[in-house]
């Protein structure tokens, strides 16, 4: 995907954080695997795979993933996981995708395209590979989080901003684009997509209360994702 970002220098470490931490390990990748349901048999496209645990999940459950990231070093990470076999390459979601129309049942697109500034392009190209009625299933950042986070920043307006994170004790600056859930919405449609499913779920219940933030205690649910199923008509 085209970004700012350059996962390339904190790959392992971001990896290694997203295996446990509360936001990844236990809250949003059981809720893609929860919305992606049964997928015994059915042809995945992993679009910004990263190092692979959530297509590792998937091929778990009986799925055959194919997955690219725009990183390298992920992709070189997922291979470790899933295996020389593995169906991975890099590509990038800004970009034409290098597979034949009509090729995938699903794909799941977990936290990428807030890093997109064009939603349009990607979702056509993704639209292009889905057969028919087959699902794109994503999650990105919860359209509330910017204006939360910058009071005054006006909700309405598109707008790049950057966040500093430590994943493994690896300072990284990540780069997004905040847009309003109806500029979500709109892309959907016009890239001829259903909107199914639009949630905000919980975190896991298996979730250690170790690494339960504070403020969290006798809650079940935050806002951090939002989540989409879409049927390609």
């Amino acid at each position: 995907m085209t970004q700012d970002t350059n996962y390339d220098s904190f790959a392992e470490a971001y990896s290694a954080e997203n295996e446990t931490s509360l936001i990844n390990g236990y809250y949003e990748r059981p809720a893609m695997i929860k919305l992606a349901g049964d997928v015994r048999s059915r042809q995945i496209l992993d679009a910004g795979c990263g190092s692979g645990p959530l297509a590792k999940a998937l091929c778990d459950l009986g799925a055959t993933v194919t997955g690219f990231d725009s990183s390298k070093a992920m992709i070189d990470l997922a291979r470790k996981r899933l295996g020389e076999g593995a169906q991975l390459l890099v590509a990038d979601l800004g970009q034409p995708l290098p597979f034949a129309d009509d090729s995938f049942d699903d794909v799941v697109a977990s936290l990428v395209f807030h890093y997109l500034e064009d939603w349009l392009g990607s979702l056509n190209e993704i639209r292009r590979v889905l057969r028919p009625g087959g699902r794109l299933i994503m999650s990105v950042n919860h359209p509330i989080l910017y204006p939360w986070t910058n009071p005054g920043a006006d909700y309405f307006k598109p707008t790049k901003y950057s966040d500093d994170h430590t994943f493994n004790g690896q300072l990284a600056t990540l780069t997004y684009w905040h847009r309003p859930l109806q500029a979500m919405t709109e892309a959907f449609t016009k890239a001829g997509f259903q909107i199914e499913v639009v949630s905000e779920p919980p975190f896991s219940a298996d979730a250690p209360a170790e690494i339960i933030p504070p403020q969290f205690e006798g809650r079940k649910s935050f806002l951090s994702f939002i989540f989409f199923v879409l049927r390609a008509q």
